[in-house]
């Protein structure tokens, strides 16, 4: 867990779940690429203005018309495809990428 982060109580995390349009869009505006993908993370990393100095890391995008068509792929049903998604975005969040991201 990054050092910011063990000392903190309170951590917001913001999920949405969309479709592939709005998630194409998404993708297209922040990560110039035209197309829908599963699941996108944006990080935020600040401190909400409350009495209980809660962090917010940032949010998770989930696309559910990906999860459907992935599910299947995958052997999992779409609750647990849309789980692993979103698992999937907090890892980017807490700085886990693929190889060869920046």
């Amino acid at each position: 867990m990054p050092r910011l982060l063990e000392d903190q109580e309170n951590i917001y995390i913001g999920v949405r779940i969309t479709g592939d349009k709005v998630i194409k869009s998404l993708n297209k505006k922040y990560f110039k690429r035209d197309y829908p993908t599963d699941v996108l993370s944006f990080e935020i990393k600040q401190y909400l203005s409350d009495p209980e100095k809660t962090y917010y890391l940032g949010d998770v995008v989930v696309n559910k018309q990906q999860a459907e068509r992935q599910a299947d792929e995958y052997g999992n049903d779409i609750e647990h495809e849309i789980s692993e998604l979103v698992e999937h975005g907090v890892l980017h969040l807490l700085g886990i990428h693929h190889k060869g991201d920046k």
